[in-house]
């Protein structure tokens, strides 16, 4: 019998796993108890979230004068915050819907992961709304909704709404998509699970799934429709945001180039992040053989690619700048390279431009630790981004009279801290009560893309047996 492996790619499912092997393996993480590094991590993470929610609750006391904006930096480290939030929940989609249109099948063991982040990343980015809303009781008025409050009437005419419908149309397909792709598994730990509660939870949202042909037709079909409805959120929902700042007259800011710019940077930043997760998921969860090398290698391409496109986008604005004519555009991109802030427009450049170079190395784009490290410094160097784009832009008028330095409070930090331990309270829930890889997808790619078993079978050469118990019935 021919073998059912391809010679041409390497494996994305090792150690011979069987289907039996993808249930039991990424089921048992959902059904025994909290592992000791996950109860000291959630504990860690409700302690921020609970000294940042103090910290937001004082800053909508004691009203928006708590950060350090002034007269002239009138957007600073909120903004920078929502932009950054924005940016990482993009990788979720693109591995979701775009490569699922492609059909690449590395996107099968990080597709869930990936879909979680951009949830809790597009909640993260929503606080810093209704953080800069000042009072979030009546963050409504945003919609527009009928009222009886006279002419009270968004202004559809402001990027500001775009971001409001954009993010909100975002979060909605996203969380459809994340939850449709969780229902065959669901199925399965709603069959395993030993105790009533469970069972009627988990049976709940599984929305009585049978398993059955027609089942499994609809579902597939469900997906190929959802992921053409996401693919243009990717491209759309930031460039919506880049328009924040586009669509102004302010030098630094008015440039056609921000929502490719923007797209591509954060799908950049996004990849970083899934990587981060993703690499700490395959440690802690003992998932190696379904998180491979080989997946890791193939997100570090993308990052590759992504900053290599946001090195060319910073090169072209500094080109426009100086080709433009325009003195006020030339003294905003010089005074970002050499002005007051010079150290974030360096940092900005070495994390963003220089350090994914370093992925043309194939030894680092497989080394799990170097991915892990620079992962890190890409968010960094994106967070930079965002600050260098509207601090700098901002922090020097027309007039010298106008010019100020935005100092960050204790405020502006703590409210960011508040995010961070939203995020991972979300996503360590997650991660305890749902399977973090996809069951379902990674027993559709065993048959074609799973490591040969190393166990000696009548008939079939030692090493050549393969983790399909058909083939094996089959061969034996």
């Amino acid at each position: 019998m021919s073998h059912v492996t391809s010679a041409v790619r390497p494996p994305l499912v090792t150690g011979g796993k069987t289907y039996a092997d993808v249930t039991e393996d990424i089921s048992k993480q959902v059904e025994g108890s909290p592992t000791r590094e996950w109860t000291i991590a959630f504990t860690i993470a409700v302690v921020v979230l609970l000294y940042g929610t103090a910290c937001l609750f004082w800053t909508w006391w004691e009203g928006l004068g708590v950060w350090g904006l002034n007269k002239t930096v009138g957007w600073a480290w909120d903004i920078t915050n929502f932009v950054w939030w924005v940016g990482i929940g993009h990788a979720g989609t693109l591995i979701s819907a775009i490569l699922l249109l492609f059909r690449q099948k590395w996107r099968t063991a990080v597709n869930r992961a990936a879909e979680a982040m951009t949830i809790f990343a597009v909640i993260c980015a929503a606080s810093f709304i209704m953080m800069h809303a000042g009072r979030p009781w009546v963050a409504y008025w945003c919609l527009p909704l009928p009222n009886t409050l006279g002419s009270l009437w968004v202004n559809f005419k402001s990027p500001l709404v775009w971001d409001v419908f954009a993010i909100s149309t975002y979060f909605t397909v996203s969380l459809v998509f994340w939850y449709m792709g969780l229902i065959p598994d669901l199925a399965t730990i709603r069959d395993r699970a030993r105790s009533k509660v469970s069972r009627y939870i988990y049976g709940a949202f599984s929305l009585g799934w049978n398993g059955s042909a027609k089942t499994w037709a609809r579902y597939e079909y469900m997906s190929l429709i959802l992921a053409g409805l996401s693919t243009p959120l990717v491209l759309s929902v930031h460039t919506i945001v880049s328009m924040d700042f586009a669509t102004s007259v302010i030098p630094g800011w008015h440039t056609t180039i921000f929502p490719p710019y923007f797209v591509a940077g954060a799908i950049f930043s996004g990849f970083a992040m899934v990587q981060n997760l993703v690499l700490i998921i395959r440690v802690v969860f003992k998932l190696e053989d379904y998180i491979t090398v080989e997946h890791i290698e193939s997100m570090n391409k993308v990052i590759t690619l992504t900053g290599s496109i946001v090195g060319v986008a910073y090169l072209t604005e500094f080109f426009i700048a100086w080709y433009s004519g325009v003195e006020f555009e030339a003294y905003a991109f010089i005074n970002r390279a050499t002005g007051p802030y010079w150290w974030a427009y360096w940092a900005m450049m070495t994390c963003n431009v220089i350090t994914p170079q370093l992925f043309w190395s194939r030894a680092i784009r497989r080394s799990v630790v170097w991915t892990f490290v620079l992962s890190v410094i890409v968010n960094i160097g994106m967070w930079f981004e965002r600050f260098v784009i509207i601090v700098t832009s901002l922090h020097r008028d027309y007039l010298p009279s106008s010019w100020a330095m935005f100092h960050p409070t204790l405020f502006d930090i703590s409210d960011y801290i508040f995010s961070f331990g939203l995020f991972f309270t979300l996503f360590l829930l997650f991660s305890k009560f749902l399977p973090v890889v996809n069951m379902a997808e990674v027993k559709t790619i065993i048959k074609s893309s799973s490591e040969k078993l190393p166990i000696s079978v009548s008939g079939v050469a030692k090493g050549e047996r393969v983790a399909n118990p058909t083939f094996n019935k089959d061969v034996e």
